[in-house]
């Protein structure tokens, strides 16, 4: 019993419920810097953001919101609901279960920890579209953060998704036929299909972007008059 059978549980019960809560406060951090930017905007020329930390909160607002308040909170659901809805006693793999939300925690922390170590949050809009992402027009380690912490929430995601596919297919009670599931598990069992196929292209964009900062693979040059729709060959 107690704070320490939350960090060691396997239970997806107590699973969906911390990933509830946890998305639950990023919908708070998120909700806050929603204020920031509309306090910004209330009247001409507000003077409460620079430009330069305009442009990281909105990004930061969007990233958190989607990734770190959506997405989770749809796991809590998934992780608390299927298992009940299908009769089965727990998810698929469950020590992998517990795996796939630490390592999305980590990568929250990661992400937002960029507004401390990494010289401001990312400021390259929340799409993070080049040559916006880049060295030249972003040169604070806010998108590295960006990148690295989306990867790891994304892996998180792709495990958990796996996880929960599994369990759909293959956990269901006797009788329980796919026809017979609820409508909230085949919801549930198709976002996971979407999440399955989407994070490893997302992922591969997330290296990409890595690389065009890390190694300088972006050909784009400002001063030298060329067109930034051709700044990649």
């Amino acid at each position: 019993n107690g704070w320490r059978d939350w960090l060691s549980t396997v239970d997806h019960k107590k699973i969906g419920i911390m990933y509830g809560v946890s998305a639950m406060f990023f919908f708070v951090v998120g909700g806050i810097e929603a204020l920031l930017i509309r306090w910004q905007l209330a009247a001409p020329e507000g003077q409460l953001l620079s430009a330069e930390v305009y442009n990281q909160v909105f990004t930061m607002h969007g990233v958190t919101m989607v990734f770190l308040f959506i997405m989770p909170l749809a796991a809590a659901f998934a992780n608390y609901l299927i298992p009940l809805q299908i009769g089965a006693r727990d998810v698929a793999f469950p020590r992998l279960n517990a795996l796939s939300f630490w390592i999305w925690i980590s990568g929250a922390i990661f992400l937002n920890s960029s507004w401390i170590v990494g010289g401001g949050g990312a400021d390259c809009g929340w799409f993070c579209y080049s040559p916006n992402s880049g060295i030249t027009f972003s040169p604070t380690h806010g998108v590295d953060f960006y990148a690295i912490g989306l990867l790891i929430t994304g892996i998180a995601s792709l495990v958990g998704a796996m996880n929960l596919i599994v369990t759909v297919l293959n956990m269901r009670a006797p009788g329980m036929s796919l026809f017979r599931m609820p409508v909230m598990t085949w919801m549930l069992l198709i976002t996971q299909f979407l999440l399955a196929f989407a994070l490893p292209v997302i992922t591969v964009a997330l290296f990409l972007l890595l690389f065009d900062r890390v190694f300088d693979s972006q050909f784009f040059d400002p001063e030298a008059g060329a067109d930034p729709l051709l700044w990649q060959h």
